[in-house]
């Protein structure tokens, strides 16, 4: 254990050093929103956020490379059948529904994943009588950072897309 923790100490010493980084300002760094340790990012309980969401889409944060948005699909509703030039994945945390890729579908409920290759045609589908909960990660972003879209009809109506800004 202890060469481990003198391992982890150098590895550390070498990222501030390398970085340049002065050490009051690294342990800045280090405090999240909830005052507990975390590195710069996103770092909350991603399934209970899911779940309790109620908006079409909410974006909670936006990195260079990936965003990751929380969604929740009235009973029936659907995302309706797109195409992104990204690559895109989806993680089911309450519910069910089908998964629909280049017309392959596939039944989804809670647990399931589904990722979506650029370029593929494709839609998520709540087949049931209860809210689809899910959140998504685009890589790169596709939607403006902190964009909110309570119903389908306001995303629809929303022309927005990523215009370049990240979360920090």
């Amino acid at each position: 254990m202890k060469q481990i923790c003198s391992i982890s100490l150098m590895v550390a010493t070498v990222v501030l050093l390398t970085l340049s980084v002065p050490v009051p300002a690294f342990s800045q760094l280090l405090k999240s929103s909830t005052g507990g340790v975390a590195t710069k990012g996103y770092v909350q309980n991603i399934e209970d956020i899911t779940v309790k969401n109620e908006d079409f889409r909410r974006v909670l944060y936006t990195a260079r490379n990936c965003q990751l948005v929380v969604m929740a699909l009235k009973p029936k509703e659907e995302i309706g059948m797109e195409v992104h030039k990204l690559d895109q994945f989806f993680r089911v945390e309450e519910g069910s529904g089908e998964a629909v890729l280049d017309g392959v579908r596939t039944a989804i409920r809670a647990g399931f994943a589904v990722v979506v290759p650029a370029g593929t045609n494709h839609n998520i589908i709540n087949t049931s009588s209860a809210p689809l909960k899910l959140y998504t990660l685009y890589a790169p972003p596709n939607h403006r950072d902190g964009v909110v879209h309570h119903t389908r009809a306001d995303a629809e109506a929303d022309n927005e897309h990523f215009d370049g800004k990240t979360t920090e």
